[in-house]
């Protein structure tokens, strides 16, 4: 058996397996409200398997943060890639956000609850200013000033953001259908929030 067969027939890494664990506990209860004890119940290990891998339960949130933030700027990357008119970078913008909701929602969940924590350590919190440049950067060129309202990016980019966690979390509360037809309609809808005013 060569080393990839093997690394596939033993499943993932103990480290692995205690953020995975971590995730379910900390979109559950919160990071106050997790233990690592109760991480380590998750993960099915001892307190002490959990402390050879991670020294502290603020580095352990830190190492899950770092990765479900990359995993979120690796979805949202392709809308950058290709045609750079502002409606469909916009278009495929939101449907990536709503394709990982779908896909993969307890990262949403995770960060929307994480991501000003007192306990984010500086590579957290410069990787959490870092997200959304690439779309700052493109919010500056010259088609998206002519095309969008006269915002600064971050108001842009808020307006963009709470409309749509508004809906994930109505969704994920059970007050809300996510059906295609529904999403096709908000994005237009928050299209034109963000356009500028061609009346005036």
């Amino acid at each position: 058996m060569n080393d990839h067969s093997q690394a596939v027939a033993e499943g993932p890494s103990t480290r692995d397996t205690i953020l995975t664990a971590a995730l379910a506990c900390f979109t559950e209860r919160g990071f106050h409200g997790t233990s690592v004890p109760a991480i380590a119940r998750e993960a099915g290990l001892a307190p002490s398997s959990l402390y050879r891998h991670f020294e502290s339960k603020e580095a352990l949130v830190n190492e899950l943060y770092r990765s479900l933030k990359g995993r979120l700027m690796s979805a949202l990357a392709p809308a950058l890639q290709g045609e750079l008119e502002p409606r469909a970078i916009f278009r495929r913008f939101w449907h990536r956000l709503v394709q990982l909701a779908r896909e993969s929602p307890e990262v949403i969940v995770f960060l929307e609850h994480h991501h000003h924590g007192d306990y984010l350590d500086e590579a957290s919190q410069q990787l959490e200013e870092r997200t959304f440049e690439p779309f700052y950067a493109i919010l500056a060129t010259e088609p998206a000033r002519a095309a969008l309202a006269p915002l600064p990016p971050e108001a842009t980019m808020a307006i963009v953001w709470g409309a749509f966690s508004g809906l994930f979390r109505a969704h994920r509360l059970g007050h809300l259908d996510w059906d295609d037809a529904l999403l096709a309609e908000t994005e237009d809808r928050v299209w034109r929030a963000i356009r500028r005013d061609e009346s005036r």
